[in-house]
C-alpha cells in the first residue's frame, strides 16, 4: 500500500495497524536545534487517547509516546532536535481482535472494507486496520512536533456540531472546552449534548459531528497562488482523516448566497501601518495565500458506522447478509476528531511555513 506520507519540506510517515503491536510516524524535515521531549507530545496525545469518557469508545490505550530517533541530549543537558528523521512509536496494548471475528468475512455498510478488498485483494477485518481511527494518534504525535516549528502560532480546534445539533457563537468560551469531554466552546451545547449522546450510546447507534479549527498567528505570505494553495493543502490534510467527508475554509458553502458586497474582506491601514481587514469571511487565506487573519476551517465527520443495528450487507463469497458490528466504538467519532484536526493544520502549517521560508528566504 502507497501513499502513506503527506508534506513536501515537513514530512510524515506514518504505519502500523489497529491491532497490530504498535503504531509509529515518522517526521522527516523538522529543523535542528528545537527543544523536543516525549513531554512536550504526551499532553496533545491525551487529548485524542480513547476511553476519556462514555461517549467514546471504552477501548483502554495509555498511548505514550517514544522518541526512537531524531533528538540527543546537548551540552546543557536539552533534548533537541538533530535534523535527522524522528520515529515515534505507540504501543498497541489493548487490541480484542476476536470482536471482529464475526464480521472476517463480511463488509460492513459504511466502511472501507469493500473497497480496501477490492482494491488489495486482502483486507484486516481486525478493527480496520489502517482505515481505522487509531491510525489519526500518530498524526497527533507529528503534530506535537510541527507546532515546535510554529511557536509563534496558536492552532485550536472546537466542536461545533453534533448531528443536527449546533452551539450558539454569541456563548463561545475558548476557556469552556476543557470543561467537557467534547471540546465544546458552548457550555449550553455541552450539556445539552451529554444527555442527547447518552441516547444515542445506549441504543447502539451513532451520529457526525462538525469541527472548527482556528489558526492564530500565521504569518501572510504562506501557500502558492496555483497548484501549492495554502487552503487546497488545507483542505486535502482535513479530508485525509478518516471519515471526515466535507472540509470549507472561511465562510465556505455559505459564500455561494452572499452577494459581492457582503463576502469581501474590506481593508483599511492598521495603527501598525500595515493593512487591516474588517472582516474575515475568506479564512484567512486569499488566492491560496495566507492573509495574516486567523485561518478557519471547519470540517464534517460522518457517524461512526460501527452500529449495533442489523444493515444490510453482502459476503466476499457474494452472499447477501445483515451485519451488525459488535466491539467498542465511538457514538460520535468527530469527538476525537478535535486534536486530530488540530494535528492536521500543524503539520501543513509547519510545511508551508518551510518551502516559503526556502522560496523566499
Amino acid at each position: 500500500m502507497s501513499h502513506n506520507t503527506f508534506g513536501h519540506l515537513f514530512r510524515v510517515t506514518t504505519w502500523g495497524e489497529s491491532h497490530g503491536p504498535a503504531i509509529g510516524c515518522v517526521v522527516d524535515g523538522c529543523p535542528p536545534l528545537i527543544p523536543l521531549t516525549e513531554a512536550d507530545i504526551q499532553g496533545f496525545m491525551e487529548k485524542r487517547k480513547p476511553g476519556q469518557s462514555k461517549y467514546t469508545t471504552q477501548r483502554r490505550e495509555p498511548d505514550e509516546v517514544k522518541i526512537l530517533s531524531g533528538v540527543m541530549i546537548d551540552e546543557d543537558g536539552v533534548q533537541k532536535t538533530t535534523g535527522t528523521p524522528i520515529s515515534l512509536m505507540v504501543e498497541n496494548t489493548d487490541q480484542r481482535s476476536k470482536d471482529y471475528s464475526e464480521i472476517k468475512d463480511r463488509y460492513r455498510p459504511g466502511h472501507a472494507d469493500y473497497t480496501y478488498d477490492a482494491k488489495y485483494g486482502i483486507r484486516d477485518y481486525r478493527g480496520g486496520g489502517r482505515s481505522s481511527a487509531r491510525e489519526t494518534a500518530m498524526r497527533v504525535a507529528a503534530g506535537a512536533v510541527a507546532r515546535k516549528v510554529l511557536p509563534q502560532v496558536t492552532i485550536r480546534a472546537a466542536l461545533v456540531q453534533v448531528g443536527p445539533h449546533k452551539i450558539n457563537r454569541d456563548n463561545w468560551d475558548w476557556s469552556e472546552v476543557d470543561n467537557n469531554p467534547f471540546f465544546c466552546p458552548d457550555r449550553e451545547a455541552a450539556a445539552f449534548w451529554a444527555d442527547y449522546l447518552d441516547g444515542i450510546r445506549k441504543a447502539g447507534s451513532s451520529v457526525g459531528a462538525v469541527i472548527e479549527v482556528i489558526a492564530e498567528g500565521v504569518p501572510v505570505g504562506l501557500g502558492a497562488p496555483i497548484y501549492g494553495k495554502l487552503d487546497t493543502e488545507l483542505t486535502a490534510g482535513l479530508m485525509s482523516i478518516n471519515a471526515v467527508k466535507g472540509v470549507e475554509i472561511g465562510n465556505g458553502f455559505d459564500a455561494a448566497a452572499l452577494t459581492g458586497e457582503d463576502n469581501a474582506d474590506e481593508m483599511r491601514i492598521g495603527e501598525d501601518g500595515k493593512p487591516l481587514f474588517l472582516s474575515n469571511n475568506s479564512g484567512g487565506i486569499l488566492g491560496g495565500i495566507s492573509n495574516g487573519d486567523p485561518i478557519v476551517a471547519r470540517f464534517a465527520v460522518k457517524p461512526t458506522s460501527s452500529i449495533l443495528t442489523e444493515r444490510k450487507s453482502v459476503t466476499r463469497q457474494g452472499q447477501e447478509v445483515d451485519v451488525m458490528t459488535k466491539g467498542r466504538h465511538d457514538p460520535c467519532v468527530g469527538i476525537r476528531a478535535v486534536p486530530v484536526g488540530e494535528a492536521m493544520v500543524a503539520c501543513v502549517l509547519a510545511d508551508h511555513l518551510l518551502r516559503h521560508r526556502g522560496q523566499v528566504g
